[in-house]
């Protein structure tokens, strides 16, 4: 018998570990109401940080605190409960997918939801991660409407 290869440890990209950061850096201003500023000099300190694309981090944070507003308003109607029955966790997370699909269009819808769900899985409760696709899932039409048809049509999406 053969030992099994080592598997790589911390083999994410860049932008996936950006997201993570982004997600606990949105749930201490989601919990704690600290601003931006002070977080992100908290998180650009934490350890790893140097791994992380710190662009899009830059963007994920500044841009959903700025655009809390109207993150909330997209992804309301989409909720089953209050918002604020929602996880602090899940609702970062469900800023950060909104977030892309409006401002990331490099990103694919498939890929932002894809991310979500990882980070809902490894941040967040039990289920979490079904509410979030759910929720970015019903999202993904509104805000990549040709993205999400075209997938459709060609049998990448289920209709």
């Amino acid at each position: 018998m053969t030992a099994a290869p080592a598997r790589k440890t911390s083999t994410k990209p860049p932008r996936s570990r950006a997201r993570e950061f982004a997600v606990q850096a949105l749930y201490q201003h989601l919990v704690g109401k600290q601003d931006a500023e002070s977080i992100d000099q908290f998180t650009r300190g934490l350890s790893g940080f140097h791994k992380a694309d710190a662009v899009h981090y830059d963007a994920l944070l500044h841009g959903c605190i700025r655009e809390a507003a109207e993150l909330d308003a997209l992804i309301l109607p989409l909720l089953d409960r209050r918002l604020e029955e929602i996880s602090p966790i899940e609702h970062a997370v469900m800023w950060i997918g909104a977030y892309e699909f409006l401002h990331a269009p490099d990103v694919p819808w498939r890929v932002v939801l894809n991310e979500c769900i990882e980070l809902a899985k490894e941040f967040g409760g039990t289920d979490g991660h079904k509410y979030v696709n759910g929720v970015l899932n019903g999202l993904a039409p509104r805000l990549r409407a040709v993205e999400v048809e075209a997938d459709r049509a060609t049998g990448k999406a289920r209709p």
